[in-house]
């Protein structure tokens, strides 16, 4: 009964923001719109660790948890030899050695600047999954095994040119595969490259009731809006149901524990209890994965900057005004009794509705995930991606990182954002200067 009211309670406390702009006072930020996470909201760092933060509030064992947890995320693997130790089992096929070499400092993966820059943090997921290379390539291996591909990233350049006289170049990538092991691709696969995405706040992510994010599928538009969000339904090897996707570039896990786990199998080649042949062992023991999971559940999200800024304030009014929340929803109420209990009960700012939108075939990859076509894309969180720089050391947005600017991403942005796109286009520059200095503040 709590569990009901809680959800009835987010429903009505966060939707009405939603319907539209006008009504809302943007002269002053919201009551607690600075705090993100909640309570759970981390200092603001200008440093690479503004995202390894816990979140606030946990007890000293919760800490200890969490320090473990970290210890085991930023572990390298080795491969399995009588004197590796703990950490043993890595491939024989593999993509990274650890889990932080692909979220740097817990932010985004690393994209290549050219042909010359290797595959960086980028993986190449297959889909239908390849009669001879699986559901994912992978570019090393152990000694005596043989690495799959090797990967060559170019970019064609794009100009696009805004209402006001501004060219804006954008680069369109071009994955080029050598090398490939066991001969080409099946003539049906598909690659869809992807970068990893931040770890801030996934733990208040799981905590948000289902049925709030499924109060925003219209997957006929029969609201008008132009807008068809639709929830992914994947299967969770834990509980043998089916349930609603949160995590994934397509949604196309329904928990923590299976994105980590997924991650160990297919980036790193470590079997775990998950996610193992039938009659293997666990490379990673059950215990050791319960911290890693844990881990990924606690980091916490910075605090906001600059919220009661004249020109922040003017940029956010902006972007509801251009739709951008159609999508980007601001706010959700967490379940009170949710595990670990900082991430309940919390008044949280994700800016993303959780669900999947047609993107468009600019960003399509034709690569289909459980219910997600290949033009949809789950709509990612934007809190914290205003540090984006700051943590990875790079500028690079969207699922490839082909974006070197925020305007860059919102100009890649067509199918169902196509219109809210446009309304950037036609945007005076003062006007996309304030919208830009919204995003930067969060």
């Amino acid at each position: 009964m709590r569990n009901r009211f809680y959800i009835f309670l987010g429903l009505m406390v966060v939707t009405p923001i939603l319907l539209a702009a006008s009504g809302m006072d943007f002269s002053r930020p919201q009551t607690a719109e600075d705090q993100p996470a909640g309570a759970g909201s981390t200092p603001r760092r200008a440093d690479a660790k503004a995202f390894s933060a816990p979140l606030a509030g946990l007890s000293p064992a919760q800490e200890v948890d969490f320090k473990l947890g970290n210890a085991l995320f930023r572990a390298e693997w080795q491969p399995a030899t009588a004197d590796a130790g703990v950490f043993s089992g890595l491939g024989p096929l593999y993509n990274a050695r650890s889990c932080a070499q692909c979220h740097i400092h817990d932010g985004r993966g690393i994209a290549p600047d050219g042909p010359d820059q290797g595959a960086g943090s980028l993986l190449l997921r297959l889909g239908p999954k390849d009669p001879d290379y699986g559901g994912q390539l992978q570019d090393f291996a152990v000694e005596g095994a043989k690495a799959e591909y090797r990967l060559r990233v170019s970019y064609h350049s794009r100009r696009v040119q805004l209402a006001d006289g501004t060219a804006i170049t954008l680069r369109q990538p071009r994955y080029d595969l050598t090398a490939l092991s066991k001969g080409p691709l099946h003539p049906d696969s598909r690659i869809s490259p992807r970068l990893a995405p931040p770890m801030i706040g996934l733990g208040l992510i799981e905590a948000i009731p289902a049925a709030d994010i499924l109060a925003g599928v219209d997957p006929d538009d029969r609201d008008g809006d132009g807008i068809s969000g639709r929830a992914n339904r994947v299967w969770s090897v834990e509980t043998g149901t089916v349930m609603l996707g949160r995590f994934g570039l397509k949604a196309g896990s329904p928990t923590i524990r299976q994105q980590v786990a997924l991650a160990l199998r297919h980036d790193m080649g470590i079997s775990n209890p998950l996610f193992r042949a039938p009659g293997e062992q666990a490379e990673i023991t059950r215990v050791n994965f319960d911290f890693l999971a844990g881990y990924s559940a606690l980091v916490g999200v910075p605090v906001r900057v600059d919220v009661g800024a004249k020109q922040v304030l003017r940029g956010k009014r902006l972007f509801y005004e251009t739709g951008c929340t159609a999508c980007h929803r601001p706010r959700f109420l967490t379940v009170r009794n949710s595990v670990p209990a900082q991430t309940g009960g919390q008044v949280i700012w994700p800016y993303s509705d959780f669900l999947l939108h047609d993107m468009g075939a600019g960003l399509g990859d034709d690569f289909a995930e459980g219910l997600a076509s290949g033009r949809e894309w789950r709509t990612p969180p934007l809190w914290g991606i205003g540090l984006t720089a700051t943590v990875s050391g790079q500028a690079n947005y969207l699922h490839d990182g082909r974006a070197r600017t925020l305007l860059e991403a919102v100009l890649w942005h067509g199918g169902e954002a196509a219109t809210a796109q446009a309304r950037v286009r036609e945007m005076p520059a003062a006007d996309r200067a304030a919208l830009l200095a919204f995003l930067q503040s969060l």
